[in-house]
């Protein structure tokens, strides 16, 4: 079992920068494959990056690569996501998940067992 609690979001101009982090609780942290994703008010959850367990590979959105990157901490049962060179389109709350399954190219949502309650980013033009 994994408790996901994430924090870091606001408001800020596009063109700016922003980092969420993801505590979580439980002695397995290192073992599981961590994402993100992120929901924009009437549209579906999408996948935004995940990083395998030990942090040595990560995988991000189209949308996304190249300004942002996803980190994890396991001694501190943390996982981060860097946001830069923000877009109003990247407007959405974003979510911490994690899954116990082993690679990190699954971009369901449906493949994460755990999830956070989510922070709200809003990026103004």
């Amino acid at each position: 079992q994994v408790q996901l609690v994430e924090s870091g979001g606001g408001l800020v101009q596009a063109g700016g920068s922003l980092r969420l982090s993801c505590a979580a609780s439980g002695r397995t942290f290192n073992s599981y494959v961590m994402g993100w994703f992120r929901q924009a008010p009437g549209k579906e959850r999408e996948f935004v990056a995940a990083i395998t367990w030990s942090g040595g590979s990560t995988y991000y959105a189209d949308s996304v690569k190249g300004r942002f990157t996803i980190s994890r901490d396991n001694a501190k049962n943390t996982v981060s996501l860097q946001m830069n060179s923000l877009k109003p389109e990247d407007t959405a709350v974003y979510y911490c998940a994690a899954t116990s399954r082993a690679g990190i190219l699954n971009r369901g949502s449906y493949y994460y067992d755990y999830w956070g309650q989510g922070t709200q980013v809003t990026v103004s033009s």
